[in-house]
């Protein structure tokens, strides 16, 4: 009973905030729009069964996904950002948490505060803060022109640009603290073994570091990946009119067309294809769990 009740939990977690919600979702999305509160009108009538209802169901909404073009724009522009996104804080995280592992003992409980600090902060007021920075009035232009290093102020914000750099910034944490704990158990024998056996340092970091490292790396990267790729706040305040996200046209049909149909259709077709990345981060940290015992 004991063990029954101890794997009960999370799945009564994920059938009340995932499941439940997901159904309500592919309900709405399967409904037609009408002007009431709330603005759509059921399509199932349990009055007239569920045969009625497949009698009558139609995939209505996510046909107009693929008839207007905005839409797989937007999902086609959101896996690209995603993906830069995660290779530039990949690019960025790992020097950091690889100089994390390699610090003293006594600094890096102070090293791992310094990373977790920014989450001490309102995310909306640390991408407010970024709006500051990037304007055309703001510190990084005020420092340049100072410098000299350019003659006059660079647009930067609202710009896909300041995406890239709100994304990074904001999710770098998830990118260090999985390849730190990876780093951090690294052996450092197997290191002075391989230069023992002729290897330099470079590439004994590329032949032992970092396949040793590699669980860490995917676990950052499916980290950082699948809370990009639905971002909304971040390109919504850093970004321009030209920067096209689903997330912005999630909200812009739910909130300004109040086409909850439409809108619930889209939100079906990327929790669809957040689910490939997410299946394939279980399988790896199952992997990595089989690999310790």
């Amino acid at each position: 009973m004991r063990r029954f009740v101890l794997i009960s939990v999370p799945y009564l977690w994920l059938l009340l905030l995932f499941l439940i919600p997901f159904i309500i979702v592919l309900k709405i999305s399967l409904s037609d729009t009408a002007l009431s509160i709330p603005p759509y009108a059921p399509a199932l009538d349990w009055a007239e069964g569920i045969g009625a209802f497949l009698g009558q169901l139609d995939f209505e909404n996510f046909v107009w996904l693929t008839e207007d073009d905005l839409y797989w724009k937007a999902y086609l522009s959101s896996l690209w950002i995603a993906l830069v996104s995660t290779a530039f804080t990949l690019l960025f995280g790992y020097p950091i948490a690889y100089g994390m592992a390699r610090a003293p003992e006594e600094w890096r409980p102070t090293l791992m505060m310094l990373v977790i600090l920014p989450f001490w902060t309102s995310f909306l007021i640390r991408v407010y803060a970024w709006m500051g920075i990037l304007s055309n009035e703001g510190f990084l232009n005020q420092l340049l022109l100072w410098l000299g290093i350019v003659d006059t102020p660079l647009t930067i914000l609202n710009t896909n640009t300041a995406v890239y750099i709100g994304i990074v910034y904001t999710y770098l944490p998830f990118m260090i603290l999985p390849i730190y704990a990876a780093l951090d158990r690294l052996d450092g024998s197997l290191i002075e073994a391989a230069e023992d056996l002729g290897c330099s340092r470079l590439l004994a970091f590329w032949l032992v570091t970092i396949p040793l490292s590699r669980n860490g790396i995917v676990a950052g990267c499916f980290l950082v990946f699948i809370p990009a790729l639905g971002e909304f706040v971040i390109p919504s305040l850093l970004g321009g009119s030209g920067t096209l996200m689903i997330g912005k046209v999630l909200w812009e049909e739910f909130f300004s067309n109040r086409d909850w149909p439409v809108a619930s259709a889209v939100a079906v077709v990327l929790l669809l294809i957040l689910v490939i990345p997410i299946v394939l981060f279980q399988r790896n940290q199952q992997k990595q769990a089989e690999a310790e015992q």
